[in-house]
């Protein structure tokens, strides 16, 4: 197939499930940093009482709605897949972003896992290319998923001609 007939699909795979409570925790977490010292400064400072309280209240409500809502809408519209020439992820609903890292492009493979993404059984593949985007992230695998998918992309770059830079 030449490159001027393949067309551009939506990639096929869904995040693990477990990617929702994950990203829900997150945003719990980043809302609690916000909101929690706010609240504690809101109490132990009378004069201030309404200025501290008022944000950490405001951020907190919205922090929490947040972490409720995001999650499901983000696991609907992320989507990944690797094919024998690319890795190919989908983010955003509105603004739609669609990453395609061509094998020959890639120059490292790592999974990477911190402890909350752990206690969830995900890991993180995070495929490097020369792109001055950055790296591509395939966040919310299954732990065993991500390692096999890792050792899978370490192949098809090793097969793959080019000099991924």
């Amino acid at each position: 197939m030449s490159p001027s007939s393949t067309t551009l699909r939506p990639p096929q795979n869904q995040f693990d499930p477990r990617v929702k409570p994950w990203w829900h925790w997150q945003l719990v977490i980043a809302t609690a940093v916000v909101a929690v010292p706010l609240a504690v400064l809101g109490l132990l400072i009378a004069p201030a009482r309404l200025w501290l309280l008022g944000p950490g209240v405001v951020i907190a409500v919205i922090g929490f709605a947040f972490a409720l809502a995001l999650p499901v809408w983000w696991h609907r519209v992320h989507r990944w897949e690797v094919t024998d020439t690319a890795v190919y992820t989908l983010t955003g609903y509105f603004w739609r972003t669609w990453r395609i890292a061509p094998m020959s492009r890639i120059q490292t493979v790592d999974t990477t896992q911190g402890p909350l993404q752990r206690s969830f059984g995900l890991s993180t593949v995070v495929v490097t290319t020369a792109s001055s985007a950055g790296a591509v992230k395939l966040e919310g695998l299954e732990q065993d998923e991500a390692s096999a998918l890792a050792a899978r992309l370490t192949e098809l770059t090793d097969v793959t001609p080019g000099d991924a830079t």
